[in-house]
């Protein structure tokens, strides 16, 4: 199914993230070296790591399948960011000490893309597994595939229906859904559930950036590799709805703390921007809690947050083993459980055709059908926002700027001059 409307999608994905950094050297680990049996390879007695973060949907009853399958171990370990993960990536890229298979997410890809000689490509037989833009980002200068797609993120509303019901808000999904069609309308909803129980109505400050950033095309770079950060209206714009109007009613400034998790669950806040993979975030953190459920909405339409790949170091000590367990993550049915597990909207085609995909519903959010909502919300975006080599760091240091009003360190116009002068030294 490779629907025009799907194909748009994957443009969100656009590639991005920080400054140069220098890689050399090479490495290997400590495995087995695979035999060679009846002309195949024979990866009995193998073991992989797997590294990732948040949430996947790689449970370990999943990872127990492949074993059962090829023979290989895998030990899963998992960062708790994004952020984590990309610094201990550059650190060790080229190097020595990465895991066999590791996840790239989209807002530092375009900085991984700049080493693409140091992955092993993908087989030439998966071309064409992905979504169009999903495999043109990761192909490099000479035509190799060198990652393998993951998941994208069309984002719904979750919300906590028994709090809104106490704010005499409306709780079903589809008139939630009608609430939030302008990121105004968001606010003003947002004002009256703080007015009415005096608690914050949105998790997070920065993830209504991020909501918002997402939506425009150019944001910090432009296509032709020029800065356009700190004169770019846009960014000024959405910097200054985000303080004046989101940070009132925000539990905190950005998403992963202790704390935040444990709001999961407590009930601190009401609402949540959802991108699919969020979904398993929320259910995995706050097993025991009722209420939550998700609306087929978002404010201006639709929007895309993250996104990610696996990738193979091509200097690893099991590369063979390594591409086969990639290939076995990012194979459709098994994105398909992915999914199921952890609510990882899939990027491959015969994924996106599958009826299972199309009829899938979540117990957890009050069996909502997940998989249509999440297909009309990966429909629903219309802008593929454009993410160069350094909007990781951009995009962190603006972050910056909202907390530091939100902790009450500087004011909204002190803030953002400290933001354009960290701009002018990248």
């Amino acid at each position: 199914m490779k629907s025009r409307a799907l194909r748009r999608i994957g443009l969100i994905a656009g590639a991005a993230t920080t400054t140069a950094i220098v890689l050399a050297g090479c490495a290997g680990g400590g495995t087995p070296t695979p035999s060679e049996s009846s002309g195949e390879q024979n990866f009995e007695g193998v073991e992989l790591t797997l590294a990732t973060f948040n949430d996947f949907g790689y449970t370990d009853e999943l990872l127990a399948e492949f074993t059962e399958e090829t023979g290989i171990k895998v030990v899963h370990n998992k960062a708790a960011t994004s952020n984590d993960a990309r610094a201990n990536f550059f650190q060790k890229l080229g190097k020595s000490g990465l895991a066999d298979v590791e996840a790239v997410e989209i807002d530092w890809f375009a900085e991984m893309m700049q080493y693409a000689d140091l992955l092993a490509p993908v087989s030439d037989d998966l071309k064409g597994r992905w979504l169009d833009w999903k495999e043109a980002a990761a192909t490099d200068g000479d035509g190799n595939l060198v990652a393998y797609g993951t998941d994208i993120g069309p984002q719904g509303i979750c919300y906590r229906a028994d709090l809104f019901e106490e704010a005499g808000l409306p709780t079903d999904r589809a008139e939630v859904a009608k609430l939030f069609p302008t990121w105004d309308a968001f606010f003003d909803v947002a004002d009256q559930y703080k007015e009415k129980t005096g608690q914050p109505f949105i998790d997070s400050a920065n993830a209504v950036l991020q909501g918002i950033l997402n939506q425009e095309e150019i944001t910090y770079e432009n296509t032709d590799g020029s800065i356009v950060a700190t004169e770019n209206p846009v960014v000024k714009e959405a910097y200054e709805t985000v303080v004046d109007r989101a940070v009132p009613v925000a539990a905190y400034a950005g998403q992963w703390s202790e704390d935040w998790f444990a709001s999961l669950a407590s009930g601190e806040f009401a609402t949540m921007l959802c991108p699919g993979w969020m979904l398993g975030v929320i259910s995995g953190n706050a097993p025991d809690t009722k209420g939550w459920d998700i609306a087929d909405g978002f404010p201006g339409g639709g929007g895309n947050w993250g996104g990610s790949y696996l990738v193979v170091p091509a200097n690893g000590a099991n590369v063979a083993a390594a591409q086969k367990l990639a290939d076995w993550l990012t194979a459709p049915e098994t994105q398909i459980k992915a999914f199921t597990n952890a609510g990882t909207f899939p990027s491959q085609n015969d994924a996106l055709a599958s009826p299972e995909l199309a009829s899938a519903t979540n117990e957890y959010f009050n069996d909502a059908p997940s998989g249509e909502i999440l297909t009309n919300r990966a429909n629903a975006i219309t802008v593929a926002p454009f993410k160069g080599p350094k909007y990781f760091q951009f995009h962190d240091a603006l972050q910056n700027a909202v907390t530091r009003v939100f902790d009450g360190l500087e004011d909204k116009g002190t803030s953002w001059n400290t933001w354009v002068t960290e701009v002018s030294a990248f």
